[in-house]
């Protein structure tokens, strides 16, 4: 469906409108990169970097920008940053950066391997299968950006990586399908963890990590233990001192499915752009989020981070039976999005304002916050409800009582 704004007589090129560019970064250590740039029409702009594994860096909507970029920016792929901690010589941060597909976390050694820090996925070229313009006239909205990342060595692993790259002309949402196949002999470990870096203005004091309840659970590091005690984990601070050189914490969210198909979400809210960032994805690809913090001056950043694994390194998640993997000849899929929502939108009060009382507006009461809550929901989560610790006390109070109304009164419809 053509949105209402566009009116196809008044252009005569699609890319007035929107559309993908394509260049090479010329200036740098990122010179030579391949990028392609998309702008959605809607407000959102982002580039892919080719040469970076189809990952993300700069990212914006409207004036603001969405992703921490870091001090060096783009540097060209190298296999010379695999090993230890060297892949942050050469990380340029930004919206997405995908750790992978053989290992996501520290540095370890593993039945014999060494691995380094997020596996080779960023260091690794991509080759682009296809481009698709949005064609407006034609009442073609989509544009999509097709390619493939191979991983490996003769003798095996001997992995490719399909991904798809979609987003709507007038939309402000990025659709991902990735694709892995072992084209291999053997079967090989697999893990993967989207690396989403948010940053200023986005994130700033007042901002806040919202998801659909569930249960965190902090990295076993004292800081990490103190600091996401109770819930002030999720507000973003001031910059803090201890958060210099390399101060962070680290939790896992485990959040609520919203949909029996195990569809959710994890999003920062800024209430004071009216600006939210959402992750929607499935917890049936992967099972826990992470939540990064690092809040030093200048490097100040937090990350959305959906993984099938945990950070711990490969040789513990082997330990504990949470390591995947993938058979040779077969394939794994996920699909996930990276969404913008905005106060302007009619769901901005449904889907926000049902887990932070923040975002509560002066004028509402918190009767019409809940019944907004309530009508908001999926039928099959109201009766667990009262296990939801990110709603304010209040507020769930409210949601459980109408709940309740609605149970026992004739006719209802959430039995």
């Amino acid at each position: 469906m053509m949105p209402a704004s566009l009116d196809t007589t008044k252009f005569i090129h699609a890319s007035q409108v929107g559309g993908i560019d394509a260049y090479t970064i010329d200036e740098g250590e990122g010179r030579g990169v391949r990028a392609l740039v998309v702008n959605t029409g809607g407000g959102l702009r982002y580039r892919v970097l080719v040469d970076r594994g189809l990952d993300i860096d700069q990212a914006f909507f409207n004036q603001h920008s969405l992703a921490f970029l870091s001090h060096k920016g783009v540097t060209r792929p190298t296999r010379a940053l695999d090993a230890g901690a060297d892949w942050l010589r050469g990380w340029p941060a930004g919206l997405l950066t995908s750790c992978g597909p053989f290992n996501i976390a520290s540095p370890c050694v593993d039945e014999g391997e060494s691995l380094g820090l997020h596996g080779t996925h960023s260091n690794t070229a991509g080759a682009i299968e296809s481009v698709i313009q949005p064609d407006p006239h034609a009442g073609r909205l989509e544009m999509t950006i097709i390619g493939r990342v191979r991983y490996g060595k003769m003798f095996g692993p001997s992995v490719e990586l399909k991904r798809t790259i979609t987003s709507r002309l007038g939309t402000n949402k990025i659709h991902f399908v990735d694709e892995f196949y072992n084209a291999g002999n053997t079967d090989v470990p697999h893990a993967w963890l989207l690396h989403i870096n948010l940053g200023y203005p986005l994130v700033d004091e007042g901002a806040r990590i919202v998801y659909p309840a569930g249960t965190l659970k902090a990295r076993d590091d004292a800081r990490s233990l103190a600091y996401f005690k109770g819930d002030k984990g999720l507000d973003v601070p001031a910059p803090l001192d201890d958060h210099c050189g390399a101060g962070e914490v680290v939790a896992y969210l485990f959040p609520k499915p919203l949909t029996e198909a195990g569809q959710t979400t994890v999003a920062l809210v800024n209430s004071r752009l009216g600006v939210a960032l959402a992750v929607n994805y499935n917890t049936r690809e992967f099972g826990r989020c992470g939540t990064w913090q690092h809040w030093g001056k200048h490097e100040y950043v937090t990350g959305i981070e959906p993984m099938n694994g945990t950070v711990a390194g490969r040789d513990k998640d082997r330990a504990a039976g949470l390591l995947d993997s993938l058979p040779a000849g077969s394939t794994k899929r996920y699909a996930y999005e990276i969404e913008i929502i905005t106060k302007e939108q009619e769901s901005w009060g449904s889907r926000i304002r049902t887990y932070n009382s923040s975002l509560i507006s002066p004028g509402d009461s918190i009767a019409s916050t809940a019944q907004s809550t309530v009508d908001a929901l999926d039928p099959d989560l109201l009766e667990v409800v009262d296990g939801w610790p990110i709603l304010p006390a209040a507020l769930r109070r409210a949601v459980l009582a109408l709940v309740r109304s609605s149970s026992s009164s004739p006719g209802n419809t959430h039995e």
